[in-house]
């Protein structure tokens, strides 16, 4: 018991004031006085321990009981991304910095209390079931995540490759929960990925980045030397629904782009106490570099679009950015239990915090409607004159497809009913004029194949035309 009272006071120390960052920050650590008042106040802690484990009409578990002090104290700071991992949950989230782990492919964070994508990884189960960021997780499997903790609901939510997960999705602009299934896979963790791309006859360099591991400023490296060795005339950055990571990894990617002009970040301690980051690189690149961001561009993505964009010469194309502003670091307690602690928020190189506020790029373009529709769930037929929110989605996917409904305001009305024939009569489906759960599949698929074609992309064929320019 006396090892257990002596991590919990190590915890406190934690809370009072962490250490390090990624091998980037210094850190002066806990005060004088700190130390001090922390042991004042532990003594209160270990008394209530105390009472509670000796004095309680029934038996308690020493361990529950020093967990939740442990999760009361991160409750109260209501950050969403502070948080206690017991050692079972801090061993499966360390397989998220493995080559490869089994789940769905996202990122979730806790917002104002609730399960909230804040981006699903590019090609993953949950992109292609079609999560979107910002859609809040009520329910996984049937039942409720109310009052769950951050941890318990993703180790809900993960699970064996070729399981079903049922996932129920509250998303702005939609009434009711939508019930999406997604069919748990393995989730490479290859973080970066190149292509060349004519335009123009100019060879541009397309360099898409999914999410910042240990690993990905050495491969972001190897293939940029890659592009340039093929003689690019100009490159494209994509970190379009990339959730974030390691900011050691944004750094070194950061070290091969962007001029030692000015800082590329800055890191602001609670004090107030401002920490400067430069990158080594003494002129910027020979040729034009144009940075692609949505929606689901988090934290280190923002990091590296706000560099780019407020170095004057790097555009951003899309939309804008999620809006994580904080620095966390997470720290062993010693018996595989972890702490993951918001240590300092940062700030862009010209100091603007965008938390909560996102970076806007410098040129929006949205993606056309049928990027954003909701995907169709079969699961009650739709027909003429109906009025919902899925056939508002359903009107989009045609309209994508070249089957004009006439309108997308979720009637379903004669010209929408004519479309879908017409869709139907073109892939050998029974025409009836109805979306029962065939059509919609077939429906689903053909909008799949048209969002993963370049070609449709307007964003990054808008960034692809400038780089050319």
């Amino acid at each position: 018991m006396k090892k257990r009272i002596v991590a919990l006071l190590m915890v406190v120390a934690l809370v009072l004031g962490a250490g390090g960052m990624y091998g980037y920050m210094k850190w002066s650590g806990t005060t004088a006085s700190d130390e001090v008042n922390a042991s004042a106040e532990f003594a209160k802690i270990e008394k209530a321990y105390r009472l509670i484990s000796q004095k309680y009409y029934q038996q308690t578990d020493s361990n529950k009981l020093l967990e939740g002090a442990i999760n009361g104290m991160v409750q109260t700071l209501k950050d969403p991304y502070t948080s206690y991992m017991a050692k079972e949950t801090a061993s499966q989230f360390k397989q998220s910095l493995d080559s490869s782990f089994e789940g769905i492919g996202t990122e979730v964070s806790l917002v104002d209390g609730n399960i909230t994508v804040v981006s699903p990884f590019k090609d993953s189960p949950a992109e292609k079931a079609g999560v979107k960021p910002n859609d809040t997780i009520v329910t996984v499997d049937g039942k409720s995540v109310e009052g769950l903790s951050l941890n318990e609901a993703v180790l809900k939510i993960r699970g064996k490759k070729g399981s079903i997960v049922k996932l129920g999705l509250k998303r702005k602009g939609v009434e009711g929960v939508l019930a999406i299934d997604v069919k748990r896979d393995t989730i490479p963790v290859e973080t970066v990925l190149s292509k060349t791309k004519e335009v123009a006859d100019k060879k541009v360099g397309v360099l898409t980045i999914t999410s910042f591991s240990e690993k990905t400023g050495q491969d972001f490296k190897d293939q940029l030397k890659k592009l340039e060795d093929e003689n690019i005339n100009g490159l494209v950055i994509d970190v379009r629904g990339n959730p974030g990571g390691y900011l050691n990894a944004v750094m070194s990617i950061m070290n091969d782009l962007i001029s030692s002009d000015k800082p590329v970040v800055q890191v602001e301690s609670r004090s107030g106490e401002k920490e400067q980051f430069k990158s080594s690189l003494k002129s910027k690149k020979n040729y034009p570099i144009v940075g692609l961001v949505d929606g689901g561009s988090a934290s280190a993505s923002e990091i590296l679009a706000g560099a780019l964009k407020e170095a004057g010469h790097y555009p951003l194309v899309g939309e804008k950015t999620f809006g994580k502003g904080t620095v966390q670091n997470t720290n062993d307690l010693g018996d595989g239990s972890d702490l993951k602690l918001t240590i300092a928020k940062w700030l862009t190189p010209d100091s603007n915090w965008i938390h909560k506020k996102g970076i806007v790029p410098t040129y929006t373009v949205k993606q056309p409607g049928y990027f954003y529709a909701t995907p169709l769930t079969g699961k009650k037929t739709l027909e003429y004159d109906m009025n919902s929110h899925e056939v508002a989605s359903l009107q989009k996917m045609l309209r994508g497809l070249k089957f004009e409904p006439g309108r997308v305001d979720g009637y379903f009305d004669e010209k929408t009913q004519t479309a879908v024939t017409a869709f139907q009569k073109a892939n050998k489906l029974k025409a009836t004029g109805k979306v029962d759960e065939k059509t919609a599949a077939a429906i689903q698929t053909k909008v799949i194949t048209e969002v993963r074609d370049s070609k449709n992309d307007v964003q990054l064929q808008t960034a692809l035309k400038m780089v050319a320019q």
